[in-house]
């Protein structure tokens, strides 16, 4: 069963580990067809190491689970001796791997051509995760290489190439695609997209002298969907984050229509 959703489903956001690595490689393989044959789509990885004396980059930092009362035994004499039973505390691991995709030459010094990135929520949120997601925005952009940021998420800075000041309210939609290419400093390309909307098809830049390759990021989240099997996911419940009031109201009308949510019973 499809997504009920006509583009980005809200839903996928608490799934985002699996979604983005699923994402990428997709995406990767889509775009392989399409390359000239001098150039290589490759997924590669990052490591975001966190520490503890600063705002962490993977969530959640610490998450009590389980605790006991204080119980009493027994010494060697006999006596009662009050034991403490410690907290369990689940820590999230120190470290995350990112995936991202690189477009390169097939040639001795293997040029890099072109960066795609799916952010994911270490990218958006303030400590160790974004300050490296920057410093790599900005690498690329001096050294004239291509960037292409896809951002699903709802919730979290805006960290995307482009100052949000530069467009205009009513196109600072929950989603969006940021598309630099490195011939074109002072230009950027911008994909707004509404919950309403479907995943565009975007152009991925490549060299100057290249036409761009097209990259359907609905047909990638589609197969995100299937492949994943998201079609268990509960609609009777509240996305996370949650939607404004607005798209609470039009996302319950989407759901009742498709059948994945029931009609709120009438009071009597």
């Amino acid at each position: 069963m499809p997504s009920p959703f006509p583009g980005m489903d809200p839903y996928l956001e608490r799934h985002w580990g699996d979604v983005h690595t699923r994402l990428v490689t997709y995406a990767s393989d889509q775009l392989q067809k399409l390359l000239p044959k001098d150039l290589r789509a490759r997924v590669e990885e990052r490591v975001v190491v966190s520490q503890w004396d600063r705002p962490r980059s993977v969530y959640p930092d610490v998450r009590i689970i389980e605790t006991e009362r204080i119980s009493r035994r027994r010494g060697n004499g006999g006596a009662s001796v009050a034991i403490a039973e410690p907290l369990v505390i689940e820590l999230a691991d120190e470290h995350e791997t990112q995936r991202f995709i690189e477009i390169r030459e097939v040639s001795s010094d293997s040029r890099l051509v072109t960066v795609l990135e799916v952010l994911s929520p270490t990218n958006k949120k303030p400590g160790d995760g974004q300050e490296q997601y920057l410093r790599k925005q900005q690498e690329l952009r001096q050294a004239g290489v291509n960037l292409v940021e896809i951002d699903l998420l709802r919730g979290g800075d805006w960290v995307v190439a482009l100052p949000l000041q530069a467009l205009e309210p009513d196109v600072r939609t929950p989603y969006r695609v940021v598309v630099r290419r490195g011939w074109r400093r002072l230009q950027a390309e911008y994909y707004p997209i509404a919950l309403s909307d479907r995943l565009p098809a975007i152009k991925v830049p490549l060299r100057p002298t290249d036409s761009d390759v097209p990259l359907d990021l609905q047909a990638l989240l589609e197969q995100c969907y299937e492949n994943g099997g998201y079609d268990d996911i509960d609609y009777a419940r509240a996305p996370e984050p949650p939607l404004p009031a607005a798209a609470t109201r039009w996302a319950a009308q989407l759901l009742r229509r498709a059948g994945r949510r029931r009609a709120p019973r009438r009071k009597k």
